[in-house]
């Protein structure tokens, strides 16, 4: 069988791509851009081609694609022209979750960190795991290979992709605004949610965050809860080695799937405490600028409410030399959650930049654009530790480092590619590709 993705370099399709490899599949696949992903890819086995033409590989059979990918991309349009079998990322995905006992990690926030976690929890199960980020204990992957039935997922909510999904458990980490380019508002993603809940097998579970109000919302009546006041709370935190209550949910989470499935609670938080964190989820890293050490945190948070938390986290574990750069993440996500970035400036407890708003291919429409700027955003913040870096990448890494006095820590957040500062601040201007 051979199988073809369209837009393989993501970080949740490109793991189905290693699982078909895995089972012996020829995988092709294409992408506007070619990233450490793609290459990986490459040694695995796969064909992969930059951009999308109208010619499909010979004796492709089914398509995987992106839901990022658009109706009009040529290689969709002949696709359909041959009458070949289209899946979404998220159909073929809800496809393994019929075959496999399926434990599905859903929620606004946290789910990648919360399915890294508990993949080590329950490592002694031997569960293929699909993660939306790359885990040091997968060799820097996406993706592992079990032997077991069972089958842990990332579920994640945009256009509603989770609807796709039947577990066999459910993990709601918590719930609010996000995504409204695709759901009207909060009530219509609680509905979504709603019926997710509706789609678990028979006999199915679900483990939720008791301290998160929206959550009520969708009055679970027989679900099993997790808060930071359960007695079990203070092992959790004794065990992590990320900061933050929010890192504390997550691993509580972690820990009553393991229960849930029979693992013995002092095994579970053993494999917790092994949790060096993930991939662009506060990844702490050790490099020189100007000759000197310093070191940087990245963090993928782009809802304020994920900045918020690592904001303190990261005043919490460097209460004195660290500040950090914030790269804005869509901006119909900035326009309707104006307010509350704004909020998270006023509140930050360290000095905070922002640079230009990461415009998403495909997603982003112009009104919007000349209404939301950052500039804009950091002139309604009353905190004089907020200040706007405009420019492009090379220009915001030579104004961070024309400001540097010794060992400062810097925290580098964003879901776009504001990553790629970690590059710029290690070299001269010319070397930053």
């Amino acid at each position: 069988m051979k199988i073809h993705f369209i837009g393989i370099g993501g970080i949740g399709i490109s793991a189905l791509a290693r699982h078909f490899i895995g089972q012996g599949k020829e995988v092709t696949g294409s992408d506007l851009i070619e990233n450490e992903t793609t290459e990986d890819l490459r040694k695995l086995g796969a064909e992969i081609y930059k951009g999308h033409r109208k010619k499909l590989p010979q004796g492709v059979q089914t398509i995987i694609y992106s839901p990022a990918v658009t109706e009009d991309n040529p290689e969709m349009v002949e696709a359909k022209r041959l009458n070949l079998e289209i899946l979404s990322y998220p159909e073929a995905l809800g496809k393994l979750t019929e075959k496999y006992f399926t434990i599905a990690v859903s929620g606004t926030h946290g789910k990648s960190t919360t399915t890294a976690m508990t993949a080590l929890c329950i490592e002694d199960l031997d569960p293929t795991v699909i993660v939306g980020t790359k885990m040091k204990e997968f060799e820097n992957t996406n993706y592992k290979k079990g032997q077991s039935n069972y089958l842990l997922i990332e579920a994640d909510e945009w256009q509603g992709s989770l609807l796709n999904y039947t577990p066999d458990v459910v993990v709601l980490t918590n719930l609010e605004e996000e995504h409204l380019d695709c759901y009207r508002d909060l009530n219509h993603l609680i509905a979504t949610f709603g019926k997710y809940l509706s789609n678990l097998k028979e006999g199915g579970k679900i483990i939720y965050n008791e301290e998160d109000s929206n959550l009520g919302k969708l009055k679970i009546s027989s679900g099993i809860s997790f808060s930071k006041d359960d007695s079990i709370a203070s092992d959790v935190k004794k065990v992590l080695r990320v900061p933050g209550d929010h890192n504390l949910e997550n691993g509580l989470a972690a820990i009553k799937v393991a229960e849930t499935l029979g693992i013995d609670t002092g095994s579970a938080l053993e494999k917790l405490s092994q949790f060096k964190g993930s991939w662009r989820r506060f990844e702490e890293k050790d490099i020189k600028i100007n000759g000197k050490d310093h070191k940087i945190i990245l963090d993928y948070a782009h809802h304020p409410t994920e900045l918020k938390a690592v904001l303190n986290a990261v005043s919490e574990k460097f209460p004195t030399s660290a500040f950090a750069v914030f790269q804005p993440h869509q901006y119909q996500r900035t326009l309707h959650l104006e307010d509350r970035f704004v909020d998270v400036f006023n509140e930050s407890p360290i000095d905070l930049f922002v640079t230009d708003i990461y415009s998403v291919p495909g997603r982003e429409k112009e009104w919007i654009k000349r209404k939301i700027d950052s500039q804009k955003l950091v002139s309604r913040s009353k905190n004089k530790k907020t200040k706007y870096i405009p420019g492009d990448l090379e220009t915001v890494a030579e104004e961070i480092k024309s400001n540097l006095q010794g060992d400062e820590i810097i925290v580098i957040i964003g879901a776009g590619d504001v990553y790629r500062l970690e590059e710029a601040l290690k070299g001269p201007k010319n070397n930053f590709k």
